[in-house]
């Protein structure tokens, strides 16, 4: 994926508009979005809903071209129902709006047939040069994603060549565990799968590494290791970043 380049234009008056369907269970902020949207030239708001069961029976009639989705629903499951739409309908894209989402979670998402993510802190502007690419073929990450790649974070953690510290920091032995999985490329579901915990609990855990080590994401975990490898004896101690 990666951001557009520039400000997409509007389409031209004699294009059909694109259709939008809105899926977000704040109401202010819906109806907000809706009436924004809906001031553009180029775009109609077909359906604005709280529901994701109710926007999925309703999606394959309505036929929009992008699903703005908020990936916080509280009454469904924001990933499985991006699936489902593209399942329901293939033709129509969806961009998921929300937090800045993790590495993994947006590779979830890419593999659910989502376009593009835009953070709710986005300006309008954004917002539509992203909804506008993504209609037009284009896949589209917010800025700080793009610049997270694990290449990127392992180029730079191996031209630091970073030393162990003195001073060690003590890891679990689950804690290891799960770092040599990370290591091996495994997401937290799989992870999850192979020491035969729930999914939220491998979080937990990856939560307390990336604390323990001052990182702040799992890829950097993995591009440390692979940087400069564990201590000799992988006693379960792991030396801070310097």
């Amino acid at each position: 994926m990666q951001r557009p380049t520039g400000s997409i234009r509007p389409l031209p008056l004699h294009v059909t508009k694109l259709r939008l369907f809105l899926v977000d269970d704040n109401r202010m902020f819906r109806d907000g979005l809706a009436a924004m949207l809906n001031a553009q030239g180029d775009l109609t708001v077909v359906a604005a809903l709280a529901d994701g069961k109710e926007a999925l029976r309703r999606v394959p009639a309505a036929k929009p071209d992008v699903v703005l989705l908020d990936q916080a629903l509280r009454n469904g499951d924001a990933l499985q129902l991006a699936q489902r739409v593209r399942q329901a309908s293939p033709e129509t894209k969806v961009i998921v709006m929300g937090l800045l989402p993790i590495q993994e979670d947006v590779a979830d998402y890419v593999r659910a047939g989502v376009s593009g993510f835009v953070l709710k802190a986005a300006t309008l502007d954004e917002l539509l040069d992203a909804i506008r690419s993504v209609a037009q073929g284009a896949n589209v990450l917010p800025p700080p994603l793009t610049l997270s790649l694990f290449s990127q974070i392992a180029d730079l953690a191996a031209r630091q060549g970073k030393g162990h510290a003195l001073t060690a920091v003590r890891l679990t032995k689950r804690e290891r565990e799960v770092v040599d999985l990370i290591v091996g490329g495994m997401s937290n579901k799989e992870i999850a799968h192979q020491l035969h915990l729930a999914t939220h609990t491998i979080r937990s855990h990856v939560h307390n590494v990336l604390e323990k080590l001052a990182l702040r994401s799992r890829l950097q975990i993995a591009a440390y290791m692979h940087a400069k490898g564990p201590p000799p004896s992988w006693s379960g101690e792991l030396p801070p970043p310097s």
